[in-house]
């Protein structure tokens, strides 16, 4: 079996989690100071790549 469906399935499944994760999290961190929640969500917002960029690398791998 290729390696690109898997990565494909690994990788939806993968971004649903961590955006419910996310979202889980936003609820208390709305309540925070101002820039409290601009660093998480900046951090939330570019953490997702990492592991996805890992993901394609080896999905691309032979």
């Amino acid at each position: 079996m290729s390696r690109v469906p898997i990565a494909i399935l690994v990788g939806l499944i993968g971004f649903c989690a961590y955006v419910g994760a996310v979202v889980a999290l936003a609820d208390h961190v709305v309540t925070l100071h101002w820039a409290v929640q601009l660093a998480y969500f900046l951090i939330a917002g570019v953490l997702w790549a990492l592991p996805a960029h890992y993901l394609m690398l080896w999905a691309a791998r032979r």
